[in-house]
């Protein structure tokens, strides 16, 4: 059974943290919390240790991994951040946000996914902090999850997805996000959004002038090439099939129990209906967006046929959002009733 290890978020104790650096020294995997999700890492420059991620996640071998450094000084011995990256971390890290930048140490290639660039994150939780100054590596880690499913924000889910496969687990109870890191490629001119998050898209722009969002960027399809995570691949599904609705969730969910299926409604932001099943996740951008994967898990222990979940803005971490929302629908929208018949095959 897998080993847990309770630690206080703020203050995690000495011996335990040792404990956790000493398995990743060993070639171990350990998911640990951050200020977004809970990672599954390994010492980014043990190749065998690192597709062992792979392996535990049934992660595709083209999906890069985010290398999760403790300051700027080692982001900078593993890769060539130009001006305007340091500029941005200077004033972001630690926190949300990982850049894309071409690699400057001989990382394996199972790590960057035989790519000449690197995802370095710098995370702002002190137990990952900690942990990587105490392993005194750098550690490659993507969420603590099977591939697919929604991230995990908590140790539990954490142990649902991934069981003995990790061994060890650092539990600091609910992570203070909810969404994964904004990803920002900073080899490009202007710089390109690869995935949004907490760090959001104006606040990028406040410091870097211009960025691109590409379509993908905002759930629009799929990028053909992993520069990394989350652009390729269905993420954060349910099993519950899951629809976006852009109109009255009233009349959609009226719609779909009239066709004799068990409906389940997600609440966002006051927008809620009467259905079979009734997950509240928040009434702010914020509090939907730390909600939004425990919500998804708590999906699929109800008994419904279907689930609908309205659109909301995407402003602020709202693109993050509905990034993860048009994913975790397989990219279903519908805009009327003749749509949702639609995509219900009716």
């Amino acid at each position: 059974m897998v080993r847990i290890l309770r630690v206080d978020p703020l203050n995690p104790r000495g011996e335990d943290v040792a404990e956790a650096a000493a398995v990743i020294r060993s070639g171990g995997l350990v998911a640990f919390p951050t200020e977004t999700v809970y990672g599954l890492g390994a010492d980014a420059f043990n190749a065998e240790a690192s597709a062992r991620i792979f392996k535990a996640k049934g992660r595709p071998a083209d999906n890069p991994l985010i290398v999760h450094v403790s300051s700027l000084d080692m982001a900078l011995e593993i890769g060539d951040m130009p001006d305007r990256a340091v500029e941005v971390a200077k004033r972001a890290w630690p926190g949300p946000i990982t850049f894309v930048v071409r690699k400057r140490a001989e990382l394996p290639a199972v790590v960057t996914a035989g790519l000449p660039t690197v995802a370095l994150r710098c995370p702002a939780h002190p137990v990952a902090l900690r942990l990587i100054e105490a392993a005194g590596t750098p550690i490659a880690a993507p969420s603590a999850n099977k591939a697919g499913r929604p991230s995990p924000t908590e140790a539990s889910h954490v142990v649902e997805d991934l069981g003995d496969s990790v061994d060890l687990v650092l539990d600091a109870g609910r992570t203070f996000f909810g969404v994964e890191s904004t990803i920002i490629d900073v080899t490009r001119e202007p710089p390109v959004l690869l995935r949004p998050g907490p760090f959001t898209v104006e606040e990028l722009r406040d410091i870097l002038g211009d960025v691109e969002i590409p379509p993908f960027a905002r759930g629009l399809g799929e990028a053909d090439v992993a520069l990394a995570p989350g652009m390729k691949y269905r993420h954060y599904a349910p099993e519950v099939p899951l629809i976006l609705v852009d109109f009255d969730l009233a009349s959609a969910t009226e719609a779909v129990r009239g066709l004799g299926l068990r409906v389940a409604v997600l609440c966002l932001a006051g927008k809620c209906a009467d259905a079979d099943a009734t997950i509240y996740v928040g009434s702010d951008p914020y509090e939907i967006a730390k909600n939004l994967y425990d919500a998804l898990r708590r999906l699929d222990k109800t008994k419904v046929d279907i689930a609908l979940v309205p659109t909301m803005a995407e402003r602020g971490i709202g693109l993050a959002v509905m990034n993860r929302l048009r994913k975790a629908s397989g990219f279903k929208l519908a805009k009327n009733e003749a749509e949702l018949r639609g995509l219900l095959g009716r």
